[in-house]
């Protein structure tokens, strides 16, 4: 058995307590990471969060994993904001109207009648102007890691169509608890009801509300078409989703670890959209299947200039207003 200098067994000493200290470090950030979302446990965004987490445990060794709770196990949407920006909970696949609250670009991208076709949409969030805001979270307490499809919003209700502003008179309709989804619902003549995504099924039932907004999926999905069997192609936002990390976990990963996290949001965004046309289709046939009113000749404009105080509004803020023209000048 050969024998080793004094030297030789220095360096190797200096070798093995710095391997243990290699390992000792990677344990030490090893943990589980929890994500927050709303929906449904087959919904297109929480087999996208899975489909993130399996990534990054393959990419890290298994060193992170990335637990989902789904079907608002975590509270509703605004709860699960407010935990996030404070770092108790990790991840949060959310709405934008919703964030808003919180970051003002997000508000920018809920404004009515904003994108001219979900086409325009994604190639807004895929270029300069999606990175930019996205890189905009992080003095709010967040970090913007992708956005995620959310279709277009229309509005059904259980009472009559609605084909012009005028049949929307008088209507009670549930919005997502945000100042701007408020004011459009008020401007367009209807009254707003500002509920908790997982209440609006039973307000429905109990006629406490007479319709609402959302997009193809969430109407069907939910069973919010059993009850609102008129839908108004309105189309009036195609507001994304977007996932974001607390600032706290993002500071806990290395620069490695963050660039892998970062990478397999791409990634999940990418996943998600090609479940998410899948089940726009689906929930389209079940609709027409179920005996849904669906309007689709709709003259848009009205509604559009109903929007006029609202971009108004947002106009006297020039960063929002700067924001809203290169969104519109993007072909």
């Amino acid at each position: 058995m050969p024998v080793l200098n004094r030297a030789e067994l220095s360096r190797a000493g200096v070798v093995f307590v710095a391997l243990l200290l290699a390992i000792c470090a990677t344990s030490a950030v090893a943990r589980e990471f929890r994500a927050a979302d709303t929906q449904t446990e087959d919904y297109p965004t929480v087999q996208a969060l899975r489909y993130m987490g399996a990534l990054i445990n393959e990419r890290t060794g298994g060193r992170h994993e990335l637990k989902v709770f789904h079907s608002r196990q975590l509270g509703e949407e605004k709860e699960t904001i407010e935990q996030t920006r404070v770092g108790a909970i990790d991840l949060n696949r959310t709405n934008v109207a919703l964030i808003g609250n919180f970051v003002p670009a997000m508000k920018v991208l809920a404004m009515p009648f904003l994108f001219r076709s979900i086409e325009h949409m994604q190639k807004v969030l895929d270029g300069p102007v999606g990175s930019e805001i996205l890189d905009s979270f992080e003095p709010y307490g967040f970090v913007g890691l992708a956005f995620y499809d959310s279709g277009a919003r229309s509005i059904y209700n259980g009472v009559r169509p609605v084909s012009s502003v005028a049949d929307l008179r008088g209507l009670r309709i549930r919005v997502q608890q945000s100042e701007l989804m408020s004011e459009m619902i008020r401007a367009l003549g209807a009254e707003p009801v500002e509920m908790p995504y997982g209440q609006v099924l039973t307000g429905l039932a109990n006629h406490l509300i007479d319709g609402a907004e959302n997009n193809w999926p969430s109407f069907v999905t939910t069973d919010h078409y059993k009850h609102a069997g008129y839908l108004a192609l309105t189309e009036h936002t195609m507001s994304p989703e977007v996932l974001v990390i607390s600032l706290k976990a993002w500071k806990s990963l290395s620069a490695d670890d963050q660039q892998t996290f970062r990478e397999a949001a791409l990634r999940s965004s990418r996943f998600m959209r090609e479940k998410w046309r899948d089940l726009e289709e689906q929930s389209q046939l079940k609709a027409r299947a179920a005996g849904v009113t669906i309007v689709k000749d709709i003259d848009r404009k009205p509604f559009e200039d109903a929007m006029a105080a609202i971009y108004a509004k947002a106009g006297r803020d020039p960063t929002a207003a700067a924001l809203i023209e290169r969104i519109r000048k993007v072909e």
